[in-house]
């Protein structure tokens, strides 16, 4: 019986989906013809069929919401966005906090001439390569001990400095058994007690 309940119900909603879908694709339909037949028509005349002010003298406080409407071109609608950005205090003055709203671009601040190691496709490698070998080359070449001069024969005599003394490393002694004999404290439980 559940059985049937669960199969008619289904088909229920399945019935309903499709007719949601059918008027939903009558709808589409019906705006694209609309739409087809408004991108001949001018602007002028648009404004004119749905008794709109013209957005490009708006002025701050007017209403926009009629340009919002789904039966009104994409291209009068961006105008009087545009309008209201420019107007609007709030809308027209960014913060600051844009976080790609400087101009990279700006060939001003370009250093002329610009040197670098970094390589299209192959990064640093070249220069961290070039690195590497002359740290190698350092380490392979033989160390030549400095020649120390003799001391002429008028110069004084100079005084051997005697070394610092190093200071003593400090030990502190631990116990070895302190580990072992340590045991983290017992967990606290409250007890209640009852009368009776």
């Amino acid at each position: 019986m559940s059985e049937a309940r669960d199969f008619w119900s289904r088909r229920k909603a399945a019935v309903e989906a499709e007719t949601e879908a059918e008027d939903l694709a009558t709808e589409e339909q019906a705006i694209a013809a609309q739409q087809a037949a408004l991108n001949e028509k001018s602007d002028a005349e648009i404004l004119a069929e749905f008794d709109l002010p013209d957005p490009d003298h708006l002025q701050s406080g007017d209403d926009v919401s009629s340009f919002m409407a789904k039966a009104v071109p994409d291209r009068l609608r961006r105008r009087a966005l545009r309008r209201l950005w420019r107007l609007n205090p709030v809308l027209a003055n960014v913060d600051g906090l844009v976080d790609y709203g400087e101009d990279y671009t700006d060939a001003s601040c370009v250093i002329e001439n610009i040197q670098t190691a970094y390589q299209v496709g192959k990064g640093m490698l070249a220069h961290v390569e070039a690195l590497a070998a002359a740290a190698e080359a350092e380490d392979a070449a033989p160390e030549v001990e400095a020649e120390t001069p003799e001391p002429e024969a008028d110069a004084p005599p100079k005084i051997a400095e005697e070394p610092e003394p190093e200071p003593e490393p400090v030990v502190i002694a631990q116990a070895e058994d302190a580990e072992e004999d340590y045991l983290p404290p017992a967990p606290r439980r409250m007890k209640f007690e009852f009368e009776g």
